[in-house]
């Protein structure tokens, strides 16, 4: 039988919103997922600078067991890029914000940066770094690849671990840090006033004042075949590393036979900006069309089981249930167990 794996990033609501929220959303069929199935809240190392999910992912993608963001080469194959025999590093073009007491990073959904600007910038700032000795190639509007050479040892987070903190505790740290710093502030100067930024703010969107790197990984990080991996609503970094496109993956709960792992990451954008409004409407979406017909597919024998990993950005829990769980009537269902 078929295991559906739905992961969630942002789907357990902050500690001290979650009573509120959890008394307004409305999901009976996740209320019957969670109370009838097996709960266990992860383990999760803060050292990491990165989510709880996307450590989650990098080990279960067999492309870190420790959890490192080590998604370059994988983000690379799936852009079609070659990463050869080399180590690389994510790069998204970035808008710091300024405050009066600090630097932050915005979050990068928001940027809607399109080809002909990305591409502008990227020419731009492509000498800067050739000048180094630090490859740059280009994926996408919002991803780009740099390769390492000697900066392996710079610790690096994620763009979703840093975004809206003080940039002081999230930049690049480790012997090579002086030198990024440097490549940064001259990229930051030449993308000061550029026709692309000028074209941005005219249109009432935020200038590309900077860049972020991470996701260092080595070229032998590779994908598993198995099981289908599909995205939606996630960063286009993740969505290139999907084994098959959302549009031609298979109905995964009516039977089908392939396990099958979904990253859903609609929630983030509403969870980052404490939109808690639409947090609830993309939930009350998610309870139609995935919640629901996986208890049915759950209750009709065409799936095995149902895993479902929620997070936040502190915690996770995983949660499994089959059909014969779900026959445990004397559990009411409900959504206590998405509190802390």
């Amino acid at each position: 039988m078929t295991q559906i794996t739905l992961v969630l990033p942002f789907a357990l609501p902050p500690p001290e919103l979650a009573p509120d929220l959890v008394r307004a959303l409305q999901a009976p069929a996740l209320a019957s997922l969670l109370t009838r199935a097996s709960c266990v809240t992860l383990p999760f190392d803060d050292n990491l600078r990165a989510l709880p999910h996307e450590a989650w992912l990098a080990s279960e993608l067999s492309l870190s067991p420790q959890g490192q963001c080590a998604f370059a080469c994988a983000a690379m194959r799936g852009l079609l890029l070659d990463p050869g025999q080399d180590s690389w590093f994510i790069i998204n073009p970035a808008h710091i914000e300024i405050s009066r007491s600090h630097l932050s990073i915005a979050d990068l959904r928001r940027l809607q940066i399109d080809e002909a600007h990305s591409r502008a910038l990227f020419e731009t700032a492509r000498p800067f770094f050739d000048e180094i000795g630090k490859t740059l190639l280009y994926g996408d509007a919002s991803t780009w690849f740099m390769r390492a050479d000697g900066w392996n040892t710079l610790q690096t987070a994620s763009p979703d671990a840093a975004v809206g903190l003080n940039l002081t505790d999230w930049l690049p740290a480790g012997p090579a840090a002086v030198d990024f710093r440097k490549l940064q502030n001259e990229v930051q100067m030449l993308w000061f006033e550029h026709p692309a930024n000028v074209e941005r703010e005219t249109t009432g969107l935020p200038p590309i004042n900077s860049f972020w790197l991470w996701g260092l990984s080595a070229p032998k990080a590779t994908m598993p075949a198995e099981p289908i991996f599909a995205t939606t609503g996630v960063p286009a970094w993740l969505a290139s590393m999907a084994t098959i496109p959302t549009v031609a993956l298979p109905n995964p709960f009516n039977g089908g036979g392939a396990d099958s792992m979904l990253v859903c990451g609609d929630l983030a954008e509403a969870a980052i900006a404490s939109d808690w409004s639409s947090w609830l409407a993309h939930m009350a979406r998610f309870e139609n069309m995935l919640f629901a017909p996986a208890l049915a597919a759950l209750k009709n024998g065409q799936a095995g089981k149902i895993k479902l990993v929620l997070s936040n950005r502190a915690d996770h829990k995983q949660f499994i249930t089959s059909k014969w769980a779900q026959h445990a009537f004397w559990r009411s269902p409900s959504l206590h167990r998405l509190l802390p």
